[in-house]
């Protein structure tokens, strides 16, 4: 390349025109012009940057777990149900090299924003980014992950929404309205601040921080009955929401941060010279994650039109573990 243009700027300068001007200038900025087309041609060092994909896959046949990863079972007086997944936002992720690494000593990747506007700081739910399953949430530099092995994934949920079945009974003139459908708006960050909550059709105003637990819920009624759709909220108690962590023993996290941590299928090994793009799968346990108290056994959840103090209490609405997986393309 550096060659051809050589011979091409020899040749201007060959022309009589130019043979009639001999003038200095004209050869001084020939010369500018060789060093700097050979400089440009010759940069075979020229950095391409590549990037972290990370995406959700929602599993509703992974294994259901408790706080610590042990397999877990209902408590006895409690039903739960298996959503299905919509949306959801994460608030921190961070990679650890292993069991042993302190909570954020790993590799920090992403901190959602927040904000103050309800006081006390909180994860500002208008700037959340919210994804279905299978699509890229979240795009960062590889440069940002530092060369090593890392062994396990901590990501904090903030947000998930999905839909969920239930029975709406007491209701004035009309009676029980059993096997409905309604949409879930489930808070289960630290703390989040909530300006206009829409779930999926109605909207309702917070503009307030909520503790881990918050909870809307829209019913979707259908044909002659959408005009009585509505939104309820509740709250599950504080420290009720699963929060898995297999390395509690050696690497604890804060109560109520709701940072999953999971170890990687295989392991990430990460030298500091590739040159594709990597793709983060978390793969998340949705396996009978919505749970309450079944007060009168019949495996359903019940809401009460009339008497709010007889609807069935949302307990837990963790998932239940996540398996981070990768893969170069």
């Amino acid at each position: 390349m550096p060659l051809l243009f050589h011979k091409v700027v020899l040749h201007v300068l060959s022309l009589p025109i130019v043979n009639m001007i001999k003038s200095t200038t004209y050869t001084y900025i020939a010369a500018l012009l060789i060093a700097a087309i050979t400089m440009l041609s010759c940069n075979k060092d020229v950095r391409t940057f590549t990037d972290m994909h990370f995406s959700f896959v929602f599993d509703e046949t992974q294994e259901r777990l408790d706080n610590l990863g042990n397999p877990s079972t209902l408590p006895v007086g409690h039903a739960a149900q298996t959503p299905e997944f919509s949306l959801m936002s994460v608030h921190y992720i961070e990679l650890s090299q292993d069991a042993f690494t302190p909570f954020k000593d790993g590799n920090i990747l992403y901190m959602a924003p927040e904000t103050d506007a309800g006081g006390e700081s909180a994860i500002n739910f208008d700037s959340s980014l919210l994804a279905n399953e299978n699509t890229d949430f979240l795009k960062v530099n590889l440069e940002r992950l530092q060369p090593g092995t890392y062994l396990y994934a901590r990501v904090s949920v903030a947000y998930q929404q999905y839909t969920v079945d239930f029975n709406l009974n007491n209701i004035p003139i009309v009676g029980n309205l059993p096997n409905q459908r309604g949409a879930v708006a489930s808070f289960i960050g630290y703390r989040t601040y909530i300006g206009d909550l829409k779930i999926e059709n109605l909207t309702t105003t917070i503009n307030a921080n909520k503790a881990q637990g918050f909870w809307g819920f829209e019913t979707l009624f259908t044909d002659g009955l959408a005009d009585y759709n509505a939104i309820y909220t509740g709250q599950s108690p504080a420290g009720a929401t699963t929060v898995v962590n297999p390395i509690d023993a050696t690497s604890p996290v804060p109560a109520g941060s709701c940072v999953i941590t999971g170890a990687f299928s295989e392991p990430l090994i990460i030298n500091g010279d590739e040159t594709g793009e990597l793709y983060i799968s978390l793969s998340f346990s949705n396996n009978q994650s919505f749970e309450w108290v079944d007060t009168n056994g019949n495996g359903q959840w019940d809401i009460d039109a009339t008497n709010p103090e007889n609807t069935e209490s949302v307990t837990d609405m963790g998932l239940r573990g996540m398996i981070p997986s990768w893969e170069w393309k």
